[in-house]
């Protein structure tokens, strides 16, 4: 499969490449720097672009893919509607060029609340909507772009993430959240973006995955 991934240097980005190149899929890295992929540059089809938000300049990386993965979002507090405006210049590129899969991170808050959540995991909803309030925001902004795109799109809703191993052991809820999931590896959210790739019951979904 021809894989194009954005965000390739984040932590979700560099285990979506990881797993993808283990996989034996052909990848596509769309980078600023280079230097700061996690593996030999020799494995990887590597697609520099100084403007992210400029969907011409993505064209070429998403040409003739079967999928597009993103990994692209805030690293902070302050979002400045990143996710959004990123995210809408691959979606612009993608439906230029005709293609139609796109999977991307977003978050848990951003998705329904669980049925029956214990009133520990409300509290700390609140709490953290609140610190992450712009965050989440952003997140929501970018997901109503994606349900007004042609493309069949996945939202991956993780709760916090975690430098943790690769377990492939984690729930998922198509069009949910799972109950009391509080964390997930980085390297588990990657390998569930892999997996739903050719999952047709994902398509125009958020999907929450947690622990």
């Amino acid at each position: 499969m021809r894989i194009t991934v954005f965000g390739a240097t984040g932590g979700v980005g560099q285990e979506i490449v990881r797993q993808a190149l283990a996989a034996g899929h052909e990848v596509t890295a769309v980078v600023r720097d280079p230097a700061r992929l996690p593996v030999p540059l020799s494995d990887v089809q590597v697609h520099t672009a100084a403007r992210m938000d400029d969907p011409e300049a993505l064209r070429e990386a998403v040409a003739g893919r079967d999928a597009v993965l993103s990994a692209l979002g805030s690293r902070g507090r302050k979002a400045d509607g990143v996710a959004e405006r990123l995210t809408g210049s691959v979606l612009a590129a993608m439906e230029a060029e005709g293609v139609r899969r796109l999977l991307v991170v977003s978050a848990a808050p951003v998705g329904p609340r669980p049925a029956d959540d214990p009133l520990p995991d409300r509290l700390a909803r609140k709490v953290i909507g609140a610190v992450l309030k712009e965050v989440y925001a952003d997140l929501t902004l970018m997901e109503a772009a994606l349900a007004r795109s042609a493309t069949d799109w996945t939202s991956v809703r993780p709760p916090k993430l975690t430098d943790g191993p690769l377990t492939g052991r984690y729930r998922t809820a198509v069009g949910g959240t799972p109950r009391s999931g509080r964390t997930i590896s980085r390297a588990d959210v990657a390998h569930a973006m892999l997996t739903l790739i050719d999952d047709p019951a994902s398509v125009k979904q958020g999907v929450g995955v947690a622990y």
